[in-house]
């Protein structure tokens, strides 16, 4: 069980049982800002009260935009450049590899800041640097109250890990054995993904219509699969499976994310159709017919919540590539490993009845197992409150 924080200077919320919860997050894409926001509301629906925290904006000096400048740069541009810093600091292994504490670090004095003023009780880091930065300070007794690390990776690298953190929820059983034995004595759980409710809704889900009539007025007739490229619009070889995919009788619909020269040029490719930010996930995944993913993030769990089937098709390198990986030895993605292979895919996918879907949507969606933030205030060791769960 975590130990307790320090009695906290404002009784109100303590009589009500309600905790003071910080979600301690990263603008690096799209998808750790969306799971924080979704443990956000499930705190707040609870009866606790929460936040959440960009820890790029509490490096100083500008470390935190140039950071986030360089790994834009690097995964949109040149990957194998992160594939290189991926192997030299994440990619878990044996060998001795160069700690992320010392860049975290340089947060450290503005999350004893904030942690002071919001009288938080709880941490939850969602970004492997916000792990080594509570682990680090738990570590020196400067933060005062625990910290849960949500792992995120379905390939658990080896920054999210440090021995302060008082415990770390996975997305699978495999991942949570890794911890385990990367991270003994640390409380390990597995809960499964987080995305929002709405991903779950029966069809039709509010939204797919309108979506599955643009689809048809756009190219009648052809079913269609959508393209991942992430927040920042990162893929290789995107044009390329676009093209494949229109040639085979698909509509390829690509989101392009806030990357508006991807956007232009695959809006001139015969046959797809370029999206640049959507706003309503949950209806169009309802409305396409599968997800060709590169990167096992949010948008592929989203997915799995839907009930959509995912491929597997050209992993960005590093992290990417070890989760497209694991998700297809977990049976939760098609691999694909090339253009055949990935019409195979989806021709084989497209022939499922109606019962065949329904079975593959359940083992797809028990990778749901438990509320991550149900988990984490519970072992603050403090009774839950009255409120419902979300």
């Amino acid at each position: 069980m975590l130990p307790s924080s320090p009695a906290p200077h404002r009784g109100a919320a303590r009589q009500t049982g309600a905790r003071r919860v910080l979600v301690l997050s990263a603008s690096m894409g799209a998808g750790h800002d969306t799971v924080a926001r979704e443990l956000v509301r499930r705190a707040r629906a609870q009866g606790h009260q929460a936040e959440t925290v960009d820890l790029m904006r509490l490096l100083p000096y500008g470390t935190g935009s140039g950071l986030r400048a360089f790994y834009r740069t690097s995964v949109r541009h040149a990957p194998w450049v992160y594939d290189g810093l991926y192997r030299a600091f994440l990619r878990p292994g044996d060998h001795t590899r160069p700690s992320g504490v010392p860049l975290a670090r340089l947060a450290a004095d503005g999350l004893d800041r904030l942690v002071a003023r919001t009288g938080a009780d709880l941490v939850v880091p969602v970004f492997h640097l916000a792990a080594q930065l509570t682990g680090h300070l738990r570590t020196l007794g400067r933060l005062r109250v625990p910290s849960a690390v949500f792992v995120l990776d379905f390939a658990v690298h080896r920054q999210w890990l440090h021995p302060g953190n008082d415990a770390c929820f996975c997305l699978t059983d495999q991942a949570a054995d890794a911890v385990r034995r990367a991270v003994p004595g640390t409380h390990v759980e597995t809960t499964g993904p987080v995305v929002s409710p709405d991903f779950f809704a029966p069809a039709p889900a509010p939204g797919a219509d309108g979506w599955r009539r643009r689809f048809e007025r756009y190219a009648p007739g052809r079913p269609p699969v959508l393209l991942s490229a992430g927040a920042w619009g990162a893929a290789a070889g995107l044009g390329e499976t676009a093209r494949l995919l229109a040639g085979a009788g698909y509509l390829p619909v690509v989101l392009c994310g806030r990357n508006q020269a991807l956007r232009s040029r695959t809006a001139r490719l015969p046959g797809a159709l370029a999206l640049d930010w959507v706003t309503d996930m949950p209806g169009l995944l309802h409305a396409v017919c599968a997800l060709v993913d590169n990167a096992a993030g949010q948008t592929a769990v989203q997915a799995l919540a839907a009930g959509l089937p995912v491929a597997g098709h050209r992993p960005l390198p590093g992290h990417g590539a070890d989760g497209v990986r694991r998700m297809a030895e977990l049976g939760l993605t098609e691999p694909a490993a090339d253009g055949p292979a990935l019409l195979a895919v989806l021709d084989r996918l497209m022939s499922e009845d109606a019962d065949e879907r329904r079975r593959r949507a359940a083992r797809d969606r028990a990778v749901f197992r438990a509320d991550v933030m149900e988990r984490a205030v519970a072992l603050t060791g403090r009774p839950a409150p009255s409120a419902g769960r979300p």
